[in-house]
């Protein structure tokens, strides 16, 4: 995998936590401004994803297997769409600490990308 993209992708995940957690101690739903910010991290969490697709059908393997990378892979794909989606039926401060928590998983399955290819 690409360090950088790992690190870019952990770090914006951070980040939208960050701020929707900052949303969510406001009493504040979630804004425009953050489906920007969810949009932001789910394209470096699908770059990330061609990446991987597009190493291992070039012949690299992880070191900890395919198929739990590809889960993985897959799962941080979803991370934030997923609660972007539940935050829309949660049009209150929960709907923020909802994304905020995606955001938390993003970044922890990130580090988890980065063991299981043998970083």
């Amino acid at each position: 995998m690409l360090d950088a993209l790992t690190l870019a992708a952990g770090l914006a995940a951070l980040a939208l936590a960050a701020w929707c957690g900052f949303a969510f101690a406001r009493d504040e739903p979630t804004k425009d401004w953050h489906f920007i910010g969810m949009a932001v991290v789910s394209v470096l969490a699908l770059v990330q994803l061609v990446v991987g697709v597009v190493r291992l059908s070039g012949g690299e393997k992880p070191a900890q297997g395919t198929a739990i990378f590809v889960a993985y892979l897959l799962g941080a794909a979803a991370a934030v769409p997923a609660a972007g989606f539940m935050s829309l039926a949660e049009r209150t401060r929960w709907g923020s600490a909802t994304v905020a928590a995606g955001a938390v998983i993003l970044a922890v399955l990130e580090v988890r990308l980065y063991d299981i290819w043998g970083g």
